[in-house]
């Protein structure tokens, strides 16, 4: 069993190092908020002072933070002094550019590195069932995958550092778009005199079918579980896609590709979440969309 730092005891970190716990690792963590800590040690996870308090004589150094920024301080901070050969866990959603950067960090230091974003929520952090899209070396990656399996119940290695971040981000303009695509079409169909459940029976399983419209459907009464049943709340939060749409633009401009829905997608969530606050899931964007409340000539700021 590994002795293991954990950085960021937020709503996803709490979940995954609490099964890193219950699978027999030792895990010391930090968090700057005392409650979050205070949180966390009734869950079996040691506290620490300060992320090198954290990470004195731990092997695995897992982050899971706001921001690159974040992951890059923290990496220049901890590289040059961690334990000779620690394996660097970054399970943040970061730019794919910081991400590279960072694994360099720790790998010009003789360390391994590992980016392992995750998709599922709390609810999969709680219950150890995320999925991680993985970059990194294929014997780094060995070495995180038994912890990674103590956190999540699927394992994808998408490449070599960075890899798992730039699945993330592609993935994530995908069902951006995709969400938008499908509130647009509940708005027109109620328009045309349809009800959603009319709508819902045939586009679910016809050409129409996706994620967003099947799983996270945004109209109350189709599928139960979706977060427009519970007034949007839980699920993927708006800021969350907003931030994740915008990691995707910068990484489309850094690269010269013309993402033209990417673009119009995060136009319209920076509209959304202005105007509706980032917490309520991102299939919220429906009620904007029905009440004609997002500004078609609206660009990114």
């Amino acid at each position: 069993m590994s002795k293991i730092a954990f950085l960021g005891l937020g709503n996803m970190g709490l979940g995954m190092a609490t099964n890193l716990v219950q699978n027999g690792h030792t895990v010391t963590g930090f968090d700057p908020s005392p409650a979050a800590t205070e949180k966390a040690a009734l869950h079996g996870i040691g506290s620490a002072t300060s992320v090198a308090d954290a990470a004195a004589a731990a092997a695995v150094i897992i982050t899971m933070l706001p921001s690159g920024k974040h992951v890059l301080d923290v990496y220049a901070d901890l590289v040059p002094v961690a334990t000779p050969g620690s394996l660097f866990l970054d399970c943040s959603t970061i730019d794919v550019a910081d991400a590279r950067a960072a694994a360099q960090l720790a790998v010009d230091a003789g360390h391994r590195a590992v980016d392992a974003p995750v998709s599922g929520g709390t609810v999969a952090a709680d219950g150890g069932t995320l999925t991680f899209m993985v970059g990194g070396p294929a014997d780094a990656v060995d070495q995180a995958s038994s912890l990674l399996d103590a956190m999540g119940s699927r394992i994808v290695r998408c490449g070599d550092s960075g890899a798992g971040q730039a699945v993330k981000i592609c993935n994530n303009m995908i069902l951006g778009i995709s969400m938008i695509a499908v509130s647009e079409a509940f708005a027109l169909g109620a328009k045309l005199g349809l009800t959603d459940q009319a709508l819902f029976d045939v586009s679910s399983t016809a050409s129409g079918q996706c994620w967003a419209l099947t799983t996270n459907c945004p109209v109350p009464g189709p599928v139960p579980t979706s977060p427009a049943n519970r007034d949007y709340a839980g699920g993927f939060a708006s800021a969350l896609m907003l931030k994740d749409l915008r990691l995707a633009q910068a990484a489309a401009t850094d690269n010269g590709v013309d993402t033209t829905l990417g673009r119009r997608a995060t136009e319209l969530y920076e509209q959304f979440v202005a105007q509706d606050g980032p917490g309520r899931d991102f299939s919220a964007i429906v009620t904007a969309i029905r009440a004609g409340a997002l500004d078609p000539d609206t660009q990114l700021s």
